[in-house]
């Protein structure tokens, strides 16, 4: 069985979150950079699932700057047996179409029975990529589960709907995605440290992956417009003189909020 968990580096939830207003991206140097904690949950699902099954093998498999390799190599410390990170400078400000073909190629070469993912970043919040995953490589995919069951030729889960919950499943080669609603992810402790030190760690090019680099290069998403956020007013404060009530109906027709 093998199981290769989407990983991704991401600007500290805590932390300062800005656009460069140069380049539109994202101004990875405001904040400090973690995993990704929807992947750290998506990797703590194949982690347990291997610490039952001798014979899986779960790889973590990023698209990112080089920069990112001591933050995905944090999945090899946490257990996984090995990583894949796919750079290249033709990558930098990729939309989301783009990491999907790039992705299904990396899965392409590195192969998979499995691939869990979480439903969605928490700097992009796409939540698009797992589906477009699943249709690029042509396999059955089950989505935004609130519980994971993986068996010896296919995996079920639990998805919500607007009527109540679903039971889905699929047979392998699959892709799923996860939810909050899966446990918090293991610790990496001293002796995980360590070996992952030691773990294979492939770094793959669009080179490698028969990616035409030009192609990459082009822009596929035009952006016309860029600029801060306005800073936060005091808004408006209504005292009560008898008349409070049509001075909320008042401003609230205003600013078409009725």
């Amino acid at each position: 069985m093998k199981i290769v968990v989407l990983v991704k580096e991401v600007p500290d939830t805590y932390g300062d979150r800005k656009l460069s207003l140069e380049t539109g991206l994202a101004d990875r140097a405001a904040s400090e950079t973690v995993l990704d904690e929807i992947g750290e949950r998506s990797l703590e699902v194949a982690l347990k699932y291997a610490d039952a099954h001798a014979d899986a093998e779960v790889v973590v498999l990023s698209m990112a700057p080089e920069s990112a390799a001591a933050t995905v190599r944090k999945g090899l410390a946490m257990g996984a047996g090995s990583a894949v990170q796919v750079v290249d400078e033709a990558l930098l400000g990729a939309d989301l179409g783009l990491t999907a073909e790039v992705l299904a190629a990396a899965l392409r070469k590195t192969g998979f029975d499995l691939v869990i993912t979480g439903n969605q970043s928490t700097d992009g919040s796409g939540g698009v990529l797992p589906a477009w995953l699943a249709e690029l490589l042509d396999v059955p995919a089950a989505l935004n589960l609130t519980s994971v069951e993986i068996g010896e030729s296919s995996v079920s889960g639990v998805r919500a709907t607007d009527a109540g919950t679903a039971e889905v499943t699929a047979e392998f080669p699959a892709i799923i995605s996860i939810t909050e609603a899966l446990p918090d992810a293991r610790f990496p402790n001293f002796k995980g440290i360590m070996a992952a030190k030691k773990k294979p760690f492939e770094t793959l090019s669009l080179a490698d992956l028969d990616v035409d680099a030009e192609d990459a290069a082009a822009s596929r998403s035009i952006m016309i417009a860029l600029s801060e956020k306005p800073p936060r007013t005091a808004g408006v404060k209504i005292v009560d003189e008898g008349d409070a009530g049509e001075k909320l109906a008042e401003f609230l027709i205003q600013n078409r909020l009725a």
